[in-house]
């Protein structure tokens, strides 16, 4: 249930029928108790318009909103404001309902396909640091628009073209040929990059025989693109193994590489300048964008092919606007990468709607993210300067995860499945709950600690939950839920507040809002369970019932949200 669009709905009712149909609904959750839940805070605006006492405005609003069934007080307070205090009767009778659906009462939206782009590893190298945050936060999001009910299409944009492929497959094949297998020759695709790299520049003749490979290629020779395509097949297998390792959903068949657009790119360019938009300058094929001109009026040059022939990656990403909103025809596309390439994108949308290749219903949205840094508040990196692996990254935090819990627990022998949930959680959980826009400090220490908002606080918070279940003799049927004490009331609404932060995360693909909820959900649950006895002799039949309803509630909810990120939980810690 969406309390939040309930309350607004009643307020716009009560609004129109006082002949304030075009008002704002600022509503807003209350920060302490007494004031309420919620609060309504538009009494001001329109006294202020209407040259009125805003206090009598706001009790001709009390009179008039429909909240009976919903609120058991509405009070004025202070120049105006409508404290909404949502009655427990409400409260019981919501979360009774949503511990036993499947779903949590949660509704599912109207759908519309949603085109997702994110992870976009280069196939030429091993995935690095830099590809942790596209990858789980456009997991996330696409997880949390699929539970909402809509169609969405993973399409993983990996580099799999280009003219570096020229000196790769020329070294892939010497190797091939010295009878190496093609896995073994790959085995590390950096050192196997450097070796190629080493040869271009140093070995007489290679150059010239890795140009060759290049109009190979591109002109579609059979036996290279045999080559091509082994080269791709063992390189891919290197991300679906960081894949499986982090948890994502990310498979084969969601791999749609820049190569998958080749046949398109001649008639991409085509359409521009049939549409006007693409003309000859210097040699190349370019689009002046006056939207976006300097200072000095002169507008953005967005060049779409080289003055000798050759495409570039805004030919290919116009050519997959084109195949997502005219073929897929995508309602959303939502595209995750790093920030500084934000311009690329805006001038990529621009001539996108100038050249028709999307209609002005579908929506293309970059979801720019900030930089991983190190504790220098630089880029991070290897003490030696390098690029960390991410497989490596995930490995370390899996031995640190196991050190942690051996020292909490006096014991050398630690679950290996628990090892890895608790260390590849913290490293997910560290990402995902900062602001996607903003650079953030990678901290080990922080991120595997078991108190403040973080994976480890939010996997015990579960395991806490369920372990009261562990204590009960025989099978436990959710019952009926009585809302009574404030901190029972406390979490209840919490609980109900789950769908808003879905919500939010399905708009503005921010995950950290999930997270956010998540801890506070937590943190309320810890309260709860201190000042709520469950399962002491003292405690009524039916209010232990009701106390463990509401305490399976809080642990589904809890393991939903994880899911939704991507970070498993587990039973006993």
């Amino acid at each position: 249930m969406n309390l939040t669009a309930i309350l607004t709905e009643r307020f716009q009712q009560a609004l129109t029928s006082l002949g304030f149909a075009d008002a704002k609904i600022p509503l807003s959750r209350s920060t302490r108790p007494e004031f309420g839940d919620y609060q309504f805070n538009g009494a001001m605006g329109l006294a202020k318009a209407m040259k009125q006492n805003p206090r009598q405005i706001a009790q001709q609003i009390v009179d008039a909103v429909e909240l009976d069934d919903i609120a058991d007080k509405l009070e004025i307070a202070g120049p105006g404001f409508v404290n909404i205090h949502i009655a427990p009767a409400f409260l019981g009778q919501w979360a009774s309902k949503a511990a036993v659906d499947a779903d949590l009462d949660i509704a599912k939206q109207a759908p519309q396909k949603i085109v997702i782009d994110y992870s976009s590893p280069n196939l030429a190298k091993e995935m690095h640091v830099g590809h942790l945050r596209s990858t789980i936060i456009g997991d996330a999001t696409v997880k949390v628009l699929e539970y909402l009910g809509h169609d969405v299409i993973r399409q993983n944009h990996m580099g799999d073209w280009g003219t570096q492929f020229g000196m790769l497959l020329a070294h892939f094949s010497d190797q091939l040929a010295e009878n190496s297998v093609a896995e073994t020759a790959l085995s590390d695709l950096e050192d196997f990059y450097r070796a190629a790299k080493v040869r271009f520049d140093d070995e007489e003749g290679f150059a010239d025989r890795a140009r060759d490979y290049v109009v190979k290629l591109q002109s579609g020779d059979a036996k290279c693109l045999e080559l091509w395509q082994q080269f791709i097949d063992v390189s891919i297998q290197h991300s679906e193994e960081v894949y499986e390792l982090l948890n994502v959903s990310l498979t084969r068949k969601d791999v749609m590489g820049e190569s998958a657009y080749n046949d398109d790119l001649a008639a991409t360019i085509e359409a521009l300048e049939t549409a006007g938009i693409a003309v000859e300058d210097q040699g190349a094929k370019v689009v002046f964008i006056p939207e976006m001109a300097d200072k000095e009026g002169n507008p953005a040059v967005y060049i779409v092919q080289k003055s000798g022939g050759g495409y570039l990656y805004a030919t290919t990403d116009l050519a997959a606007v084109r195949y997502r909103n005219g073929v897929l025809n995508a309602d959303r596309t939502l595209i995750f990468t790093d920030a500084r390439q934000s311009l690329h994108f805006k001038q990529t949308e621009i001539v996108a709607r100038k050249a028709g290749f999307m209609t002005d219903e579908q929506s293309y949205e970059h979801c720019p993210f900030g930089m991983m840094l190190g504790k220098d508040g630089k880029p991070f990196k290897t003490r030696t300067g390098g690029t960390v692996k991410l497989n490596d990254l995930l490995l370390e935090s899996i031995e640190r995860a196991t050190a942690l819990i051996a020292e909490r627990t006096q014991n050398t022998e630690v679950d290996p499945e628990l090892a890895r949930k608790i260390g590849i959680g913290a490293v997910k959980y560290a990402d995902l709950s900062k602001n996607r826009t903003t650079d953030y400090v990678f901290d080990w220490d922080n991120m595997l600690s078991f108190e403040g908002n973080t994976a480890p606080y939010l996997q015990y918070a579960y395991t806490r939950c369920k372990a009261i279940f562990k204590k009960l003799e025989g099978h436990f049927s959710v019952g009926e839920i009585v809302i009574e004490q404030a901190q029972e009331k406390e979490l209840a609404i919490k609980l109900m507040q789950f769908e808003d932060a879905l919500l939010v995360v399905a708009a503005d693909a921010t995950p950290h809002v999930l997270c956010a909820y998540l801890y506070d959900l937590a943190s309320s649950f810890m309260r709860f369970y201190e000042a709520c006895p469950i399962l002491k002799d003292s405690v009524a039949a039916d209010t232990q019932v009701s106390r463990l309803s509401l305490a399976m509630l809080t642990a589904n909810t809890i393991q939903t949200g994880l899911d939704l990120l991507g970070i498993e939980t587990t039973e006993r810690m």
